[in-house]
């Protein structure tokens, strides 16, 4: 397994996948961060369930001049495209809302290796960062990409 990856973070609106709000890419090359991208994104129509704002704090006034994702795919795409890609609840939620995201601005979907932290570890994110001692402001996109490429790594250690 190569000790090069990107992990992924993304936070949603609302309760539609393809409300993208956030996302969070941590590329790790040789078993280090190498690169971080923070981007908050404009869902379509703005629009948030008081539910999602109640669990990552985004509103939609911290959004309302912030691009929409078709806009902003050309500075994700070269971390996800043919790249091994890492989320911590990735095959339930990260992958799916990135595919369905991309479906909803016809923007084809590219190819890339998938792994899922959760699968791995068999335990919640923030229980895993306190049992490994990793920092985690939970739900924000960049916090939860930093601590699952750690926890990534950390697997990839113990193999």
């Amino acid at each position: 397994m190569t000790h090069s990856f990107t992990a992924i973070d993304l936070e949603t609106s609302h309760n539609k996948r393809w409300s993208i709000c956030q996302i969070g890419l941590v590329k790790v090359e040789y078993g280090k961060i190498s690169e971080e991208v923070n981007l908050l994104i404009q869902p379509p129509n703005n629009e948030y369930k008081n539910i999602n704002i109640s669990i990552h704090g985004i509103t939609p006034e911290i959004t309302k001049n912030e691009p929409t994702f078709d806009k902003v795919w050309h500075k994700i795409k070269p971390y996800i495209e043919g790249q091994p890609v890492v989320a911590h609840n990735g095959h339930s939620f990260d992958f799916s809302a990135l595919k369905q995201t991309l479906e909803y601005y016809n923007i084809p979907i590219p190819h890339y290796e998938k792994h899922c932290t959760y699968r791995i570890f068999n335990d919640k994110l923030d229980s895993l960062c306190h049992k490994y001692n990793i920092p985690l402001n939970h739900h924000d996109a960049m916090s939860d990409a930093r601590a699952c490429a750690n926890l990534f790594l950390l697997s990839m250690n113990s193999v």
